[in-house]
C-alpha cells in the first residue's frame, strides 16, 4: 500500500495548525489548573503554637484579706498581687507600698497595717526594706533609695526608671547598668541592698 504524498507547503500548514492547537489546549489546561487545586492535593494550614505565658509565684502577706502564694503572669505589678489576695484590709498602710513596682518570681509582698508602721520603723521590715536594714531593689520607694549613701534623688529615680523599663532586678549586679552607678558605687551599695 502506497502512502499518499503530501506537498511541503501542506505539511508545513498541518504542522502550524497542530502547534496552534497544542498551544491553545495547553493554555486552557493551565488556566483550569490555577483555578482549582490538582486532584489529590490538599491545602496546607500552618498552625503556630504560641509560647505559653510565663508565670510568677509571689507570697502576699500582711494586711490583705487572703494572704498566701499566688501565680500571676509575668509583667504583673504589686497592685495585681494585692488584688489577687482579695485586696487590702481597711487599715492597710498602702501609701508605704509601691503599688506600681514590677513583681519578681519568688518575691514576698508585705502590706503593713497602719498601727504596725511605727514598729516596722523601729526594727521590723518595712515595705521595700529587709530585716537588717537592707533595701529591696524590687520594691523600694524613691525615698528609700534616696536614703542610700551616694544615691541622690536623681539616681534613685534612675533606679526606678530602670526597674520600670526592664522589670524586676534579677541580681544586685544589675545596678551597674543604671546610669550614675559605676563599679565603685556598686561595691559600696552591695551590703546595703538585696532583691
Amino acid at each position: 500500500m502506497r502512502m499518499p504524498s503530501i506537498s511541503r507547503g501542506r505539511a508545513l500548514a498541518y504542522s502550524v495548525a497542530l502547534l496552534a492547537l497544542l498551544t491553545i489546549a495547553g493554555r486552557v489546561a493551565l488556566d483550569r489548573g490555577e483555578s482549582r487545586p490538582a486532584a489529590g492535593a490538599h491545602p496546607v494550614a500552618l498552625e503556630v503554637e504560641e509560647e505559653p505565658a510565663r508565670e510568677l509565684v509571689v507570697h502576699v502577706v500582711g494586711a490583705v484579706l487572703q494572704p498566701g502564694l499566688y501565680r500571676l503572669p509575668e509583667g504583673s505589678r504589686i497592685d495585681d498581687a494585692i488584688a489577687e489576695a482579695g485586696g487590702a484590709r481597711p487599715k492597710a498602710a498602702l501609701e508605704l507600698v509601691n503599688l506600681a513596682a514590677p513583681l519578681a518570681d519568688g518575691q514576698q509582698v508585705v502590706v503593713p497595717l497602719r498601727g504596725s508602721v511605727e514598729a516596722a520603723a523601729g526594727g521590723g521590715a518595712a515595705p521595700g526594706a529587709l530585716p537588717g536594714g537592707k533595701v529591696r531593689l524590687n520594691t523600694a520607694t524613691l525615698e528609700q533609695l534616696d536614703a542610700l549613701p551616694g544615691i541622690g534623688p536623681v539616681t534613685a529615680q534612675q533606679i526606678l526608671d530602670y526597674r520600670t523599663a526592664n522589670g524586676a532586678f534579677r541580681s544586685v549586679d544589675e545596678l551597674d547598668a543604671v546610669p550614675g552607678i559605676g563599679p565603685a558605687r556598686l561595691e559600696q551599695l552591695r551590703p546595703l541592698v538585696d532583691l
